[in-house]
């Protein structure tokens, strides 16, 4: 058996193998001056952590990986992490914070059938729109809109949402899309919650979606 093939078996699968969860917990940046790069991310809205003296951990609202900095946490240059991704459901509102803390943003772009176009994409499709800016350092951030996931993407047995902002979004895309299931059935549902739930459980994992 080649090398390849013992690899492209999924581990997860085999009951001699015990699974153990590995979660992304903390991405160091480099940074010049520890007071400034604070200063900027907490204006951002990101959270400071608890930690030891000489460590600044500052996390993104909702995320489970945070960004840490400090004297020694990394030998490269300032300046030097680029396309630091972060995922929003709602592109626009991430603008319009950064706008409202003077942040500004390199550029806003989509990516379609016809290649990259300007600005966010019309139609607000999952997975296309994209914004970056820098931190002082010029550190790299990318911003992608994300809505629902792609099959495989998150665990289909658990759904969650980071803030009220992503489930509020969530209830508006389902309430659409029933709105949608309501008009093909000429009737009002009774059983919407229900169809809601369903909707926002699928839409998540990325399965197949209510009609």
């Amino acid at each position: 058996m080649s090398t390849a093939s013992v690899r492209s078996k999924d581990d997860s699968s085999n009951p001699g193998v015990a699974r153990v969860d590995m979660k992304l917990e903390v991405v160091v940046i480099p940074v010049s001056d520890i007071e400034r790069a604070k200063a900027f991310y907490q204006k951002l809205g990101w959270r400071l952590d608890v930690t030891p003296p000489g460590v600044v951990q500052l996390t993104p609202p909702g995320s489970g990986c945070s960004v840490q900095f400090g004297a020694n946490r990394t030998s490269a240059a300032p300046g030097s992490a680029q396309g630091l991704w972060l995922i929003v459901s709602d592109l626009q509102a991430a603008l319009d914070k950064l706008a409202g803390v003077g942040v500004k943003v390199d550029e806003v772009y989509h990516l379609g059938a016809e290649g990259k176009g300007s600005g966010l994409d019309p139609q607000r499709n999952t997975y296309r729109s994209f914004a970056s800016f820098r931190d002082p350092d010029g550190n790299h951030w990318l911003f992608q809109e994300i809505t629902n996931r792609l099959p495989g993407r998150l665990d289909p047995g658990a759904t969650s949402f980071g803030n009220t902002s992503d489930l509020a979004s969530a209830l508006r895309r389902a309430a659409a899309a029933h709105g949608e299931h309501e008009k093909s059935i000429a009737a009002a549902d009774p059983q919407w919650p229900d169809w809601y739930a369903k909707y926002m459980v699928a839409e998540q994992a990325g399965t197949e979606l209510p009609k």
